[in-house]
């Protein structure tokens, strides 16, 4: 295929969840290379430009056992699945044993079955790695102890839940340094230079079965984010950082390879200067959930060249399920204003369909739940607009917004337009839930002189407005509470 296209849509899938509902549909165990065309059918038709197949690496047995022992994830699993069977639990997908495609997917072959099938369609595969921690089973505990962070037997004695003993080694367990250990996973040196080498093997071999990698909590691996958690115990600081290491190697080999980083604490910025064609945008995500517009507006003024390397969701397989925090009126808002933003947009299979309980990642099933039927038919719609209109294709611009000093509820849109060389879109959405007014100015001086007809995609209402005022005085827009305008004209 060509390269990767300047704002993917990627449609994250868990796996195993998947697979599993979809061999009770067809009343057999399927692999990746069994999937019914008709299922490949489904995912093209919500006209997406990639498919994350979260969790296909070989799960460890070791952490299951040891997710069986932690009673808040029993009482959580059994929240979820009333009927919930200890056979139920196949792992986190993020306690990889190897970085082999798990057998009960059909191994290596299955996926590269997958790959094809989706590149038929012309839609790219993207994966996972983990490079801040590994299973406690995982070969490299046993062949190179020295890539894991290390303690001794004081450390253990004090600080049990921090640290584990296998082989006869100490190791500490994986961590965020905001957060209590992982304790079902080993601390990765990520200064250690033999463990750099071995990543970028690995990398390799990844980049070799998809067309881009979803990097986990890659912020953790930063010199500075590492050196501050780890301390004396990583050793010396590297002169090169990590990323910028192992995803050069990587792309000597496999030039076209993306790189995603999930990423905090605004390291966006610093990610994709060490190579990272795109960053979650967590910030958007907390403002159109628990914030007002204007924050939204104001995120939205950076520079444009860091916001083309933003992922926009509003639910992924970390966050709560978008249905069960946002009013079915404010979800719609919210994925408008994704869906029609600059960046690549990421949406979690279940979305679309109105799910509403989030399933833990160490569980292979979900509860049963109804679709939305309405709010699957307006996402339809509305990637099927993003995609027919090549939104990507065009100059994004902010527009400016204002109102009367006796009615301020204008600060309660964002608006912001997409120009190629044949249409003009503007995009105006209310982040509220009050009746908005406001003048939105539209950002093109050509419009001057003429009165232009404004479709409405998603209503298909028709409005006549002079361009002369538009770009003037402003578009004047009143929108009930979380209302939207997506107008082409």
């Amino acid at each position: 295929m060509t390269s990767w296209n300047k704002n993917p849509i990627i449609y994250e899938i868990n796996t195993w969840v998947w697979l599993h509902e979809l061999g009770q549909k067809y009343m057999k165990p399927l692999t990746l290379a069994a999937v019914p065309q008709k299922e490949w059918d489904s995912i093209d038709d919500l006209k997406i430009d990639a498919v994350w197949l979260m969790g296909v690496w070989e799960r460890s047995q070791a952490g299951v056992s040891h997710v069986l022992t932690r009673k808040d994830l029993l009482d959580e699993f059994r929240r979820v699945l009333p009927d919930y069977k200890p056979e139920d639990v196949v792992g986190s997908p993020y306690c990889v044993r190897r970085y082999v495609v798990d057998e009960h997917f059909g191994g290596p072959e299955g996926l590269a079955v997958a790959r094809r099938m989706l590149a038929e369609k012309g839609i790219r595969l993207i994966l996972d790695f983990v490079p801040n921690h590994l299973a406690s089973d995982h070969p490299w505990v046993f062949e190179h102890p020295e890539f894991f962070i290390q303690g001794d037997a004081d450390d253990l004695n004090m600080y049990p839940g921090s640290f584990h003993e296998v082989n006869g080694k100490v190791f500490a367990c994986g961590r965020d340094p905001y957060f209590p250990p992982w304790q079902d996973v080993l601390q990765l040196n990520a200064f250690h230079p033999g463990l750099r080498e071995e990543v970028i093997r690995t990398v390799s071999g990844i980049a070799g079965q998809c067309d881009g990698i979803r990097c986990d909590m890659a912020m953790l691996v930063l010199n500075d984010i590492f050196k501050w958690t780890w301390g004396f115990r990583a050793g010396s600081r590297p002169t090169a950082e990590y990323w910028h290491e192992v995803i050069e190697a990587v792309r000597n080999k496999y030039p076209g390879c993306l790189f995603m980083a999930e990423a905090y604490w605004d390291l966006e910025w610093t990610l994709q200067q060490q190579g990272f064609d795109l960053c979650y945008d967590k910030r958007l995500y907390d403002r159109l959930a628990y914030d007002n517009a204007e924050s939204v507006s104001l995120h939205l003024s950076s520079d444009l060249s860091y916001q083309d390397k933003l992922v926009r969701f509003i639910e992924n397989h970390d966050e709560p399920r978008a249905a069960s925090i946002f009013s079915p009126e404010k979800e719609r808002a919210a994925a408008m204003a994704i869906a029609t933003l600059p960046g690549a947009k990421l949406l979690h299979e279940g979305q679309l369909e109105g799910r509403k309980i989030k399933v833990p990642v160490q569980l292979r099933r979900r509860p049963v739940e109804m679709a939305d039927t309405e709010l699957q038919a307006f996402y339809h719609k509305l990637l099927e607009a993003v995609k027919k209109e090549e939104l990507s294709n065009g100059e994004w611009r902010l527009c400016e917004r204002s109102g009367w000093p006796d009615n301020q509820s204008y600060l309660n849109l964002v608006a912001w337009g997409w120009r190629d060389s044949q249409n003009r879109f503007l995009i105006i959405v209310n982040l509220s839930d009050a009746n908005a007014q406001g003048l939105v100015r539209a950002p093109w001086n050509e419009m001057r002189g003429r009165v232009w007809k404004l479709i409405d995609i998603m209503s298909g209402d028709v409005y006549e407005r002079s361009g002369d005022e538009m770009i003037g005085r402003g578009l004047y827009v009143e929108l009930d509470a979380w209302g939207f305008h997506f107008l082409k004209s």
